[in-house]
């Protein structure tokens, strides 16, 4: 193969690495904000419900449940859970997003 065709085909796939690089990066970068402003707007949401007595003691719980995944619920993550759907029905968030919320204040 004679030099030119070499550094041609060379120069074609480090551009193609570069674009799957930097795909990645454009959509790491848009998930992880995307998330942020799903928690953003539900800490807005939940924050005069997280004021509550019940909402705060379940911090230690809603942590445990952010950390593990969900497999650990503890009973004043449950009841804190239970109080924000119940005084915002309008609210739709899952668990791990009124768990974050909690975290955040």
């Amino acid at each position: 193969m004679n030099p030119a065709r070499t550094l041609a085909l060379f120069s074609l796939l480090s551009f193609t690495g570069a674009a799957s690089a930097s795909s990645l990066v454009v959509t790491t970068d848009t998930l992880v904000d995307a998330l942020a402003a799903t928690v953003d707007a539900t800490s807005d949401a939940t924050s005069s419900l997280v004021d509550n007595k019940v909402v705060q003691a379940a911090r230690d719980d809603a942590a445990s449940f952010v950390a593990s995944h969900g497999d650990i619920r503890g009973a004043r993550l449950e009841a804190a859970l239970r109080h924000i759907r119940q005084r915002a029905p309008q609210l739709i968030a899952d668990d791990r997003q009124l768990a974050l919320a909690i975290l955040a204040r």
